[in-house]
């Protein structure tokens, strides 16, 4: 039960090491630490959870209706939707069901309409309506001109990316797991189990779980195998500010490529607006850095989508990378004689799924002879609350008048309390950066992206640390 940053590691095996804290490798540690007779290891090599794509993706929470049918990923989304939910709902993590518009601005994407609505049905999606125009800027009548109809996924939702990895994080390490940050693993041997080589020493375990992601591939070949190729696809967004929010009811999807999803414009749980993202292959890994040229298309597209976003004020841009390896499927696979599970080619429905492919994995690693040992049900946690429909620890006056911190605002902006930050920095998993803090309490995130409060909450987040 522990999280650590430096020193030696421990030298006694752990039953189980995952290498990847982002939202599938923090799911699969909380899994694991369900069974108290286990030692786990979630082994990170950035200084926080979720610091690779999951901190950068579109954040729905996804139904799977336009997953291929009969493939791992449509059977674990849809059981991760179902169990993400809920989880949500138990642990404060906000979630908005807004619903998703398909929309066809040709003949060709209106008559592919009905088919994504009959692959949907293949998916247990059985709720989608086919949406003439009229009903569609009734729906959306800020919508561009010239739309000819869409498909209606009521079951999509918009959920907070960051509390979920953070929740999965903290009940992970209260059930027991060592959380090392900062542990980037350089090479794996296997001598009487696994030795991971990393810059903090060597880290010893009988079983291994291989969630790292952009990286899975270097991993996956040093344990010998060549099974596929992550070619990073870079994508970039842009965040509008909260004022552009009434100009959407819905996600706005277009219809599906080859190359993904495409651009959208969706809501978010914080209440500002996104577009985007691109869809750039790449061959740099580290290629997070946002472009004139990208930018420059997604403004272009969105003017056709939704002409007045254009005229509000971006807050922020940001980019990730998804981990893509051209299979139509995520790449699941177990080792038994090597006592290993490899979790790759897992892309941006991922945070939908997590849940779900945490319960996967603990069955697959089963099956390679451990030993589980009896369940435990963590212990329930409640998140920070960052959605804007919901009401924030300052509007509280339960909070306020049991802890007068609460209603004193530093980030106005994104009206962040001195309670809430003080919170962030004592929890079980706390912030080792300013970027984390953010993460975790919006403070510095709003329209003037921390000009009036960065002194301040730079001042509280060293007191904090010390």
């Amino acid at each position: 039960m522990t999280v650590t940053a430096d020193g030696p590691l421990p030298s006694t095996p752990y039953d189980v090491a995952i290498v990847g804290a982002g939202v599938v490798g923090c799911a699969i540690a909380r899994e694991l630490a369900r069974h108290p007779r286990l030692r786990i290891a979630l082994v990170e090599a950035q200084d926080d959870v979720g610091q690779g794509t999951s901190k950068a993706n579109t954040a729905i929470l996804h139904t799977g209706f336009d997953a291929t049918p009969g493939t791992l990923e449509a059977r674990l989304v849809r059981e991760g939707y179902e169990r993400l939910g809920a989880y949500a709902a138990e642990t404060g993590i906000p979630v908005e069901r807004v619903g998703a518009l398909l929309v066809a601005w040709d003949e060709e994407q209106l008559a592919a309409l009905p088919r994504l609505a009959g692959k949907a049905a293949r998916n247990t999606c059985h709720d989608t309506a086919l949406l003439g125009p009229a009903e569609l800027y009734a729906r959306e009548p800020h919508l561009g001109p010239g739309a000819l109809g869409a498909l209606h996924v009521p079951g999509e939702s918009i959920i907070c990316p960051w509390t979920t990895t953070l929740a999965y994080a903290t009940q992970a390490v209260r059930a027991g797991a060592d959380l090392h940050l900062g542990t980037a693993v350089r090479d794996v041997q296997r001598s009487d189990g696994h030795r991971l080589i990393t810059g903090r020493g060597t880290l010893r375990a009988r079983h291994l779980v291989n969630a790292a992601g952009l990286h899975a591939d270097t991993l996956d070949r040093a344990l010998g195998h060549e099974d596929f190729t992550v070619t990073p696809r870079r994508g970039q967004l842009l965040v509008y500010d909260k004022l552009a929010r009434p100009l959407l009811r819905h996600i706005l999807l277009p219809v599906p490529t080859a190359l993904g999803k495409g651009v959208l414009v969706a809501p978010t749980v914080y209440g500002n607006v996104l577009l985007g993202p691109t869809a750039e292959v790449l061959h740099d890994k580290r290629a997070t850095g946002s472009t004139a040229d990208g930018l420059a298309g997604l403004r272009d597209k969105g003017r056709r989508i939704l002409p007045a976003l254009l005229d509000e004020e971006v807050t922020a841009v940001y980019a990730g990378l998804r981990a893509a390896t051209g299979h139509e499927d995520y790449r699941i696979t177990v080792h038994p004689e090597q006592a290993y599970v490899t979790v790759g080619g897992i892309r941006s429905t991922g945070l939908t799924a997590s849940l779900a492919i945490a319960a996967h994995v603990a069955g697959l690693l089963a099956g390679t002879g451990l030993d589980l040992g009896p369940v435990r049900e963590p212990e329930p946690v409640t998140m920070p609350q960052l959605g804007e429909s919901f009401p924030r620890p300052h509007q509280r006056a339960d909070l306020v008048a049991a802890d007068p911190e609460y209603g004193t605002l530093v980030c106005h902006c994104e009206r962040v309390s001195r309670g809430e930050i003080r919170d962030a920095l004592a929890a079980t998993v706390p912030p080792r950066s300013l970027d984390g803090l953010r993460r975790r309490t919006r403070a510095r995130a709003g329209r003037c992206q921390g000009f009036y409060c960065g002194a301040a909450v730079r001042e509280l987040f060293e007191r904090g640390r010390g």
